[in-house]
């Protein structure tokens, strides 16, 4: 068994395996405090996110964006990610994927998302879905983030968290310029649920 050591909002908890940690959910914006929740690590909500340099584990969340998540299962399932480009990969801020014209205009053949936005803070690790100006325009696009993003609190639909593998994130293939776009991108070479992994 592999030894995970899990941390969020200041709690560490260590476990082993695909064990659960306990996260605290509050109004958006403002500091967790009541309605306590305990979101165990399952494999029905774990995504393997295979890179060219190594298997990402990510723990999806259900009980802050819930039909976020259903979406990102539902296009794991059918393959949708699986070649796609990392297009818009900045230093220090976040790594963007999930268009499958590598453009950063496209999106899955399925409506967008109303928004579901949490109290988490995008802190390094944090999943989340990108969306154009409209608050409810999320789709298939997702990010994962290198460093705190305070900007992003309260904006952005939260979904995950990487458990494992982060170090594989960092050395995704970089852009240049504000717009973080990158030329001859890496890739997701696959991207699979946990539960049907070989």
């Amino acid at each position: 068994m592999r030894l995970l050591f899990i941390a969020m909002v200041g709690v560490v908890v260590v476990g082993i395996g695909l064990t659960g940690y306990r996260i605290i959910k509050g109004d958006p914006g403002k500091a967790p405090q009541g309605n306590q929740i305990t979101e165990q690590v399952t494999v029905e909500n774990t995504v393997i996110l295979t890179l060219k340099d190594g298997d990402v584990v990510i723990q999806l969340l259900p009980s802050l964006a819930p039909k976020h998540v259903a979406r990102i299962k539902r296009l794991v399932r059918e393959g949708f990610y699986d070649g796609l480009k990392f297009h818009r990969v900045m230093e220090g801020f976040m790594a963007q994927t999930g268009d499958p014209t590598g453009t950063g205009g496209g999106k899955s053949p399925y409506p967008d998302l109303p928004a579901e936005y949490s109290w988490v803070p995008f802190e390094r690790g944090i999943v989340g879905m990108a969306r154009s100006r409209s608050m409810n325009s999320a789709n298939s696009q997702f990010f994962i983030t290198y460093a705190r993003a305070a900007h992003l609190d309260s904006n952005y639909t939260v979904i995950g968290r990487v458990l494992k593998g982060m170090e594989f994130v960092d050395r995704i293939k970089k852009g240049h310029g504000q717009s973080g776009m990158v030329e001859d991108p890496d890739i997701i070479v696959k991207m699979s649920m946990a539960e049907s992994a070989d």
